[in-house]
């Protein structure tokens, strides 16, 4: 690569890095991983960027890669999951509700097909059109549309579960009345009665 390409791709890399973090934070919720799916996608696109001929596309063939990269990886560890009947508890980084709904919607993305993730980030928080995401993701618009209308039926459905579930975590239990007799044994109240009443 030419040193003057080499200088542009770095202020490149300066300028867009914070947009770009935010983009891959999307992607995968992990801050962490977040991190390691950009600098992947950067060292990716290093190697190929004098072949960007238009850079005003760089976002978007950056953000491509990202999604490829993010969806190798979930399939590599797909093949490693191991079952449990446990769900990890979703970390809310402060009280606010802003935030509690922010991480409960980034926790809930995770039901979805990578596929499916991919269109949904780029409709609804990078802002993209139809066919920008279609361009992006190397599909119909009509896929697009398609796959987004799945996606947000599941992401529904996810949420009305959830909501349920929290519903009858939250509602009031019955006490339960226990009756002794008098020599601690059960039904101790009616036997009582019984017995004023012989009285």
């Amino acid at each position: 690569m030419a040193q003057g390409e080499v200088l542009g791709f770095e202020e490149y890399v300066r300028t867009r890095q914070e947009a770009l973090l935010r983009s891959a934070r999307r992607l995968v919720p992990d801050p962490v991983d977040a991190q390691d799916l950009l600098q992947t996608a950067l060292a990716r696109t290093y190697g190929r960027w004098d072949g960007i001929a238009d850079k005003s596309l760089a976002d978007a063939y950056l953000r491509r890669v990202m999604i490829n990269t993010r969806t190798e990886w979930w399939r590599a560890r797909k093949l490693e999951e191991v079952p449990t009947e446990q769900l990890p508890d979703a970390s809310v980084e402060d009280g606010s509700e802003q935030r509690a709904d922010r991480a409960l919607l980034m926790d809930i993305l995770g039901v979805l097909a990578p596929k499916q993730r991919s269109v949904v980030v780029l409709r609804h928080w990078e802002q993209m059109s139809t066919e920008e995401t279609a361009a992006a993701l190397g599909m119909s618009a009509g896929t697009v549309k398609s796959t987004l209308h799945r996606a947000l039926a599941r992401l529904r459905e996810e949420l009305e579960s959830r909501a349920a579930e929290s519903r009858d975590a939250n509602a009031p239990q019955k006490p339960t009345v226990v009756r002794r007799d008098a020599r601690g044994g059960r039904g101790g109240r009616q036997e009582r009665g019984r017995e004023r009443c012989a009285a």
